[in-house]
């Protein structure tokens, strides 16, 4: 079975993508094209990278970033749930990102953004990044704006256009992950 992780990028406490990312696990728990899980950035308790080698020639020295590289080769795909900050991604999910290298190949992504502005241009960023690791990621996006979908800023309201929105992405992100998955053989 294609195995999807929905990666949850912000550690901020009190944080939004909590909510966010909960409400995309719980959609795509009913779907049966994949098995997904939850992946919290702030429960990798992950230093700002300390590895003396660069990720892509490796070898991986801290245990750390071994769990890390295992947990993210155990997947086909990924859905990143990021917020926005200064036009961007946040620190902890760059550094995440940055960890590990040849991990990430192959695969494919999809994303769920939120901010003043959708959290468009932290996805547009992340497409970038991605890109230079090797992943496909997928046209479509859920990006949810701070100030129409949720209430003071925190209570999200998700419609019914933002769950079919999501489903798309899903459907995307799960058709590209099992065509990869042929190329990573």
């Amino acid at each position: 079975m294609l195995k999807i992780a929905i990666i949850l990028g912000s550690t901020r406490p009190n944080r939004v993508g909590a909510i966010v990312a909960e409400w995309v696990n719980g959609l795509a728990a009913k779907r049966d094209d994949a098995e997904f899980e939850l992946v919290d950035v702030a429960e990798l308790g992950l230093p700002f990278l300390d590895e003396e080698l660069p990720p892509a020639v490796g070898p991986y020295a801290r245990q750390h970033t071994r769990d890390w590289a295992a947990k993210v080769a155990s997947f086909d795909a990924f859905v990143f749930v990021t917020p926005e900050y200064n036009h961007s991604v946040p620190a902890s999910l760059k550094n995440a990102v940055d960890f590990v290298y040849a991990e990430w190949a192959d695969k494919a992504a999809g994303f769920v953004s939120y901010g003043t502005a959708g959290g468009i241009r932290a996805v547009e960023h992340l497409r970038l990044i991605l890109a230079e690791l090797q992943v496909a990621t997928v046209r479509t996006q859920l990006a949810l704006n701070s100030y129409t979908d949720f209430e003071n800023f925190y209570d999200f309201k998700p419609t019914g256009q933002h769950e079919k929105t999501l489903n798309t992405v899903l459907d995307q992100v799960a058709s590209w992950g099992a065509a990869l998955k042929s190329v990573r053989q």
